[in-house]
């Protein structure tokens, strides 16, 4: 008796929960959409003012849109170019599917909902098709999934849609790109879009070495089991084939590591090395391997490029400190100011570097002081790099060696070459400064002071930095040099 009056409780409390959660959603839903009404609004408004640039450049033409998109990013603390997107997409999702944006509004479809409906009903570019795509997709998104909605989507859209496969492919390649999203723990990931026989062609051919790689350590492993076997008998490491005794995992690696060091990817018996990777890390370590060494097969630069496609290699800016390279710290190290970097790679970055430069910091605020070259011009890019790190527009990433020198006041009208009236900007801020009539003030310290069109002004201080103090020694070493 006592066990069912709690049963009932219980449930009565999770359809409390349940319609609480249910309500909140619908609210979510609902201010949602009216942010994406809102930035609908402002694409209108866009589109008012390039009309009203009729003889303008195309350059000219593109003020309007990226100069308002900038204007909210930076408001909204995002990337300007997420910004332009999201505007356009909160625009054609107003204007060319007005029901679902209703049902948006209403908290019967979610956010996610709505971008599988986007994203496959806007190839559909005849109205009345597209408005018998969202009746029908609508009509089932509101009963299911986000990921059961798009494949019935796909359906209702291939049935609709006036253009052949073949066609819609040949938009779409035009789209491929390579990109990078950076992780934690000094990580990265690569994506990429392109034909889809080309990247499971790249895939099969990785995974073809990678398979090669592991059979051949397998026979390896075969090999020195049968000499040991014969040398001394059964029950040694490796005797079935397959590894059986070593440590779990398949696959090589790049490091070295001693005998019964279960940090890497190798193990040691009998003097031979043998392969811990799994083919996952196999498959990686060859795409990374064959991307930074090899040389493209087609190679259109001749007598543009000194040797060619070839001859280009990988750049990065890392910042180390000097501590963690003396090993009395293990943090700090950093990939263009976007992502942390491991302290061996570090290191390995460090020795083998053609050069470096040494940034001298405050050692209370962590702001940089100086960088020690003398060629003045040379000296103060490389401040500049140390100091920014990236682009200085409010909310950009794009690294400062990618970036292009400004005056904050023109050279022109008097504004001096040095590091208190220049800063890097990537081309697309650089543009949007000059010509959308974005005004900068600096202060001490590098903070700009950022004045839109608008009116609405930002400020933007260089990247703060995380100050490092070397570990204590372990006790019993303390106690050894501790005095008397």
């Amino acid at each position: 008796m006592v066990d069912g009056v709690r049963r009932e409780a219980d449930a009565a409390r999770t359809r409390v929960l349940v319609a609480e959660a249910r309500r909140l959603r619908e609210a979510i839903a609902a201010a949602e959409a009216d942010l994406a009404r809102t930035h609908a609004e402002a694409f209108d408004l866009v589109q008012e003012q390039t009309g009203r640039l009729r003889d303008a450049s195309t350059r000219e033409r593109e003020m309007p849109l990226r100069s308002m998109a900038a204007e909210f990013a930076v408001d909204a603390r995002v990337n300007d170019r997420t910004m332009q997107s999201r505007l356009f997409e909160a625009h054609r999702t107003v204007t060319q599917f007005p029901a679902r944006w209703e049902s948006w509004h209403a908290g019967r479809v979610s956010r996610a909902h709505v971008r599988e409906i986007v994203d496959t009903g806007a190839e559909l570019d005849d109205e009345h098709a597209r408005a018998v795509f969202e009746e029908d997709v609508l009509g089932y998104a509101e009963t299911t999934s986000p990921a059961r909605v798009r494949s019935y989507a796909e359906q209702v859209a291939e049935k609709l849609n006036p253009k052949s496969v073949q066609e819609r492919h040949d938009a779409a390649v035009l789209q491929r790109r390579v990109w990078v999203e950076d992780l934690r723990d000094g990580m990265s990931m690569l994506g990429a879009i392109g034909p889809s026989v080309e990247v499971h062609g790249v895939y099969d051919r990785l995974t073809r070495q990678g398979k090669a790689i592991k059979h051949a350590d397998r026979a390896a492993r075969r090999e020195a089991a049968e000499r040991d076997t014969q040398r001394e008998g059964p029950g040694l490491p490796g005797e079935n084939g397959d590894g059986a005794g070593l440590p779990a995992g398949e696959g090589a690696s790049f490091g070295v590591h001693p005998a019964g060091d279960d940090s890497g990817s190798v193990c040691a018996v009998s003097d031979l090395w043998f392969d811990r990777r799994s083919l996952d890390e196999i498959r990686t370590d060859l795409l990374f391997d064959m991307m930074l060494t090899s040389t493209p097969s087609v190679d259109t630069t001749s007598g543009t490029v000194e040797g060619g496609l070839g001859a280009i290699r990988a750049h990065v800016q890392v910042t180390v400190p000097a501590t963690t390279l003396a090993g009395t710290t293990t943090g700090g190290a950093e990939l263009d100011g976007k992502c942390a970097v491991d302290p061996e790679t570090a290191k390995i970055l460090a020795g083998n570097a053609p050069g470096f430069d040494r940034v001298f910091l405050d050692p209370i605020g962590g702001a940089v002081l100086a960088v020690d070259r003398r060629h003045a011009t040379a000296a103060q890019k490389r401040y500049l790099m140390a100091r920014d790190v990236r682009c200085r527009f409010p909310g950009c990433r794009r690294p400062a060696r990618d970036c292009e020198w400004d005056h904050r006041e023109d050279y022109a009208l008097g504004g001096k070459t040095d590091v208190e009236n220049l800063g890097g900007y990537c081309k697309r801020h650089h543009t949007l400064k000059h010509a959308a009539g974005w005004t900068v003030v600096q202060h001490p310290g590098g903070r700009l002071h950022f004045t839109a069109p608008s009116g609405l002004e930002y400020d933007d201080d260089p990247p703060p930095r995380v100050m490092f103090i070397p570990d204590p020694p372990p006790p019993e070493v303390a106690a050894e040099t501790a005095p008397f």
